[in-house]
C-alpha cells in the first residue's frame, strides 16, 4: 500500500503550527498583557465573579468545527475567563491564603511551558530533574530539615500531605492517625480517600493558643496503646490556616519518637517563615519524618507547586516505584522523580522555583516573608487601637483575626462578603471556638500599610451600614 492510499497522510504536517513570526507577535502580546495585569492590578477588583450564563455567553456556543481568530480568542481568555476569578496576587487579597507570584518565577514558568518541559524520569528529563533535586536541596538546608531528606514537587498542599500519608502508612503500618481540630481539612479528606479507617482517625483538641495540645495527644496515644491499637501518624502544623498558629513540634516529636509514630508537619502556607530566624516560632523541623510547603503561597511562585520532603532515604521510592517494560529505556539512572509519587507525567514545576531561588537568593526571599509577618503585626496594632474593632487572635505568620465590637457573630460573614463584592479588597470570615470572626492574611509583599488601614476602615464603615 502506498502512502498516498493511507488516510490522513494528505493532512499537512504543519496543520497545528503558526507561522514563526505570527507566534512571535502573539507571544509579545501575551507578555505585554501579563505585564499590564501586574501593573494595573492594584486599581482593579481583588475578586471578579460572574454567573455561568454570563461567562458562557462569551466563552461557550456550538462546538467549534472551523477556525476562528486567535487574537480574539486570546482577548477572551485575558479579559473574560482569566479576569473572572480571585486574584491571589492582588495587594489587597487577604482571603484564605494569597498567591503572590514574583516576576522572575513567571518568566521561569513561561519558559518551561514553551519548551514543553517534563520531569518524570532521568531519561525523559535529566536537566529538569536536576533542577528539582537541587531546588529542593537548597530549601531543605535553608529550612533546617533533616539532612538527606528526599522530596519532590506536586500540585499543592493537599496532594503533598496525602502523598506523605501514603508513604507514612507504607513505612509505619496502618494504625491510628492523630490530627487537631485546626489541622487543614484536606489532610483528613486525603486520608479517607486513600482508605484510612475513619474509626482510627482522632481529632484532638487544641490549647488556648489553638495549637495541638501535647497533653491531649499523649492521653490519646496511651489510650490507643492500652486498647491494643497501633499509633501510626501524627500531624503537626507550622502555620494553621485559621490563625497562623504553630504547634509545639519538639514536644510532639518527643511523644512521637517514644511510641514510634511518624511525625508529619504541614507547613503548606506557614513553612517559609522558618527562613526568618527568630520571628516565626517554628522550631524542630529537623525532627519531622515528612514536611510539606507550598511555594505558590509564601515563596512567590505561580500556581501550582508544593514541596514534599521525607526524612527516611528511599521511603518514597519504596512506596511508589514501578518499573513497567515500556519505561525501561528511560528509568534506572540517577533519579526518577515519577517513582517518588503518584504522578507519572509531571510538569517541570522546579523551573520557576530554581530560577527564583537562584536569582533573588534566600536572603531576599526571607525579607519578603518577613514583610508579610510585619504587615499582620501592623494590622493587629491598628485593630487594637480602634474603638470599633477587637483582636481575637494576635498576628502570627501573617494572619490576624478580629471582630467588630457589638456586631453579631454571623454578621461578620456579611461584612466580609460585602467588602469582597465591592472589589476593593478580598477577605473572609472563619469560626474559632464557635465564634464567627474576620481574618486577614497579609503575605503579599506588595501590600502596603495603607492598603491595610483602608481595608480596616472599610470594615468599620461596612459594619456601620449593616446596623442601620
Amino acid at each position: 500500500m502506498s502512502s498516498k492510499e493511507i488516510r490522513g497522510l494528505d493532512v499537512p504536517a504543519d496543520v497545528l503550527d503558526l507561522d514563526p513570526e505570527r507566534m512571535r507577535e502573539l507571544g509579545h502580546w501575551v507578555v505585554d498583557r501579563t505585564i499590564d495585569h501586574l501593573a494595573t492590578l492594584r486599581d482593579r477588583p481583588a475578586i471578579t465573579e460572574r454567573t455561568y450564563a454570563e461567562l458562557a455567553a462569551s466563552l461557550g456556543g456550538d462546538v467549534p468545527r472551523t477556525p476562528s481568530d486567535l487574537r480574539e480568542g486570546l482577548g477572551l481568555l485575558a479579559d473574560v475567563a482569566l479576569e473572572a476569578q480571585q486574584h491571589g496576587d492582588h495587594p489587597r487579597y487577604f482571603a484564605r491564603v494569597p498567591g503572590p507570584s514574583s516576576d522572575v518565577a513567571i518568566l521561569g514558568d513561561w519558559l518551561a511551558s514553551g519548551l514543553q518541559a517534563v520531569a518524570s524520569s532521568w531519561g525523559g528529563g535529566s536537566g529538569t530533574t536536576t533542577l528539582e533535586v537541587v531546588a529542593l536541596g537548597w530549601l531543605r538546608d535553608a529550612l533546617g530539615l533533616a539532612p538527606g531528606s528526599e522530596g519532590l514537587l506536586v500540585s499543592g498542599g493537599s496532594m503533598a500531605s496525602t502523598t506523605a500519608l501514603i508513604a507514612a502508612r507504607a513505612e509505619n503500618g496502618a494504625g491510628v492517625l492523630y490530627l487537631s481540630d485546626q489541622t487543614h481539612s484536606s489532610i483528613k479528606r486525603g486520608a479517607v480517600a486513600m482508605g484510612w479507617d475513619e474509626s482510627l482517625i482522632r481529632i484532638l483538641p487544641t490549647d488556648d493558643a489553638l495549637r495541638l495540645d501535647a497533653a491531649a495527644l499523649r492521653e490519646a496515644v496511651e489510650a490507643d496503646v492500652a486498647a491494643g491499637l497501633h499509633p501510626s501518624v501524627v500531624v503537626a502544623t507550622a502555620g494553621t490556616t485559621n490563625t497562623g498558629a504553630v504547634d509545639d513540634i519538639p514536644a510532639i516529636a518527643e511523644m512521637a519518637r517514644a511510641h514510634g509514630i511518624w511525625l508529619h508537619v504541614d507547613g503548606a502556607y506557614g513553612g517559609p517563615a522558618a527562613l526568618v530566624e527568630g520571628r516565626s516560632g517554628i522550631r524542630g523541623l529537623e525532627l519531622a519524618d515528612s514536611f510539606v510547603l507550598d511555594p505558590h503561597k509564601w515563596l512567590f511562585q505561580p500556581y501550582d507547586a508544593a514541596c514534599l520532603w521525607v526524612a527516611r532515604p528511599g521511603a518514597l521510592e519504596r512506596t511508589f516505584a514501578m518499573h513497567p517494560e515500556y519505561l525501561a529505556d528511560a528509568q534506572g539512572r540517577d533519579v526518577d522523580l515519577s517513582n517518588r509519587g503518584l504522578e507519572l507525567t509531571r510538569r517541570a514545576r522546579a523551573t520557576k522555583l530554581w530560577l527564583t531561588l537562584r536569582t533573588y537568593g534566600l536572603d531576599a526571599i526571607a525579607d519578603a516573608v518577613l514583610r508579610g509577618i510585619g504587615l499582620a503585626e501592623h494590622a493587629e496594632s491598628v485593630i487594637a487601637a480602634s474603638s470599633d474593632l477587637e483582636v481575637v487572635t494576635p498576628a502570627s505568620l501573617g494572619v490576624v483575626t478580629f471582630v467588630v465590637r457589638g456586631l453579631d457573630g454571623p454578621a461578620h460573614a456579611e461584612v466580609a462578603a460585602r467588602i469582597t463584592e465591592d472589589g476593593f479588597a478580598a477577605m473572609t470570615s472563619t469560626v474559632l471556638r464557635g465564634r464567627r470572626v474576620l481574618r486577614l492574611c497579609t503575605i503579599n509583599p506588595r501590600t502596603t500599610t495603607a492598603d491595610l488601614d483602608e481595608t480596616l476602615d472599610l470594615v468599620v464603615r461596612t459594619a456601620s451600614d449593616l446596623r442601620e
